[in-house]
């Protein structure tokens, strides 16, 4: 046999071996790929944590916002919540506040429009927080297209005959939609949302607060009210029936604001909820986060002795981006 096939034979024999080696081996599976499942659940999303102004606050330069104009990171925008169903890349908001340019591109990334601007927008009452956005709607901006607008009685009547806002309806940027008190209404075959009449300084229109409800959660929305004690309906019982619940916080404590009477601005301070809900169970206390915040709240920073203080009570400060199954 030649030196050639002596060479071949002992390679053969070589890679047959190997062959052998690797059988008696144990092969393991490939670890599966994880895919995430296609998200089909409507949720809500928090656009906006802070009160009427805004945080930082027009005009001030006190602690609480000056560290907010020197670290534009920590600024809040104003009190909105959005609504999404994927399955049907539907989005609603909830207030259209001065905010509205940022939040609805912040709700254009969470879920790019389908076909309508918007399916909805839900205003709570006519205080300036709450309804100025809609200003972006008309002609010298968006030109927007029938868009739904949410009101109860005296919300609708406030739109539909004062200026600027009567010039939406007037040229078809928005189609307001009255509700009642207490009366569901469907955003989609599997979306409701109910109006809560709540007390506060009505000057212009009622408040309302709202319950969203999908398919298996709900949730409240209650951003503005005088005290809890005031509401004709149990805030107890309102916070038992749902998942989570978005509530007035406006204020921390009395004398937040020196020099002015807080009196005027009624709400339920932050210390009277975690006193009033103490007696809760501790689920029940987990549901509560706290949302509207004026800019001189401390709860504000997440650092503080009073964010310290409601996490102690189980409950929670409402963040930006936070989304809650429905």
């Amino acid at each position: 046999m030649s030196v050639r096939n002596v060479r071949c034979v002992v390679l053969t024999s070589l890679v047959c071996v190997a062959m052998l080696i690797v059988g008696c081996r144990k092969v393991e599976d490939p670890a599966p790929v994880a895919v995430a499942p296609p998200m089909t659940d409507p949720f809500v999303v928090v656009l906006g944590i802070a009160q009427d102004g805004g945080f930082p606050h027009a005009g001030c330069e006190k602690p609480c916002c000056t560290r907010v104009w020197n670290d534009p990171s920590a600024a809040r925008n104003v009190v909105s919540l959005g609504v999404v169903d994927p399955s049907t890349k539907q989005r609603w908001i909830l207030e259209a506040t001065p905010d509205f340019r940022a939040q609805l591109h912040d709700l254009e990334g969470i879920m790019p429009r389908s076909a309508e601007l918007l399916d909805g927008i839900l205003l709570t009452h006519a205080h300036i927080g709450h309804y100025p956005g809609l200003m972006f709607l008309g002609r010298e901006a968006m030109g927007a297209s029938e868009v739904p607008v949410y009101a109860a009685p005296r919300m609708a009547d406030f739109l539909e005959n004062n200026g600027p806002w009567n010039q939406l309806v007037r040229l078809g940027n928005i189609a307001v939609q009255r509700i009642d008190d207490g009366e569901s209404f469907n955003l989609n075959d599997r979306l409701t949302a109910t109006p809560i009449v709540v007390p506060h300084r009505d000057e212009y229109s009622e408040t309302v607060g709202y319950r969203l409800d999908g398919p298996s959660k709900s949730v409240l929305f209650i951003p503005d009210v005088d005290k809890w004690e005031r509401m004709s309906i149990d805030i107890e019982a309102l916070i038992a029936d749902v998942e989570v619940a978005y509530l007035d916080g406006s204020f921390f404590a009395d004398g937040e604001l020196p020099g002015r009477a807080m009196a005027e601005i009624p709400h339920p301070f932050i210390a009277e909820s975690i006193e009033r809900f103490a007696t809760l169970a501790q689920d029940e206390r987990a549901k509560i986060r706290f949302i509207h915040l004026n800019h001189s709240n401390p709860a504000l920073d997440p650092e503080s002795e009073a964010s310290a203080t409601i996490r102690k009570a189980g409950m929670s400060v409402a963040e930006e981006g936070e989304r809650v199954g429905l």
